[in-house]
């Protein structure tokens, strides 16, 4: 029974890992332009999956269990939540709605990300 018992905790720990979105090295996270969705494995149906194909900008993902000092330095009280950094500084965030789901598009996004760009010069 103990065998069972540990071969079924070990399937549940596994597939808690493997559900969770891929976590990202912070280092250097918010340098230049860069959009940043903030989720969490319970929630990862509601991923957009389009965040690497934004042009002009670097796309990254952020597990919020797996780094909660992101969570709390961003003040993430919302699942999934994208936030548009221009050289560090927050210029954009996007929330989901009650049934933690995104309702931007990736054109609204990536609109946000030109008009910043054309504002630089």
């Amino acid at each position: 029974m103990k065998i069972i018992t540990a071969i079924f905790a070990t399937f549940v720990v596994g597939a808690l890992i493997f559900a969770t979105p891929t976590v990202v090295n912070t280092e250097n996270l918010y340098e230049g332009l860069c959009v940043v969705e903030y989720n969490a494995g319970f929630n990862s149906q509601n991923s957009v999956p389009w965040i690497e194909e934004l042009t002009d900008c670097t796309g990254r993902r952020v597990d919020i269990a797996s780094s909660p000092a992101e969570q709390a330095d961003h003040s993430i009280v919302v699942v999934p939540t994208i936030i548009i950094f221009n050289d560090g500084q927050e210029v954009k965030r996007y929330q989901a709605n009650i049934m933690m789901e995104l309702e931007v598009q990736k054109e609204t996004i990536q609109e946000d990300i030109d008009e910043i760009i054309m504002s630089d010069f």
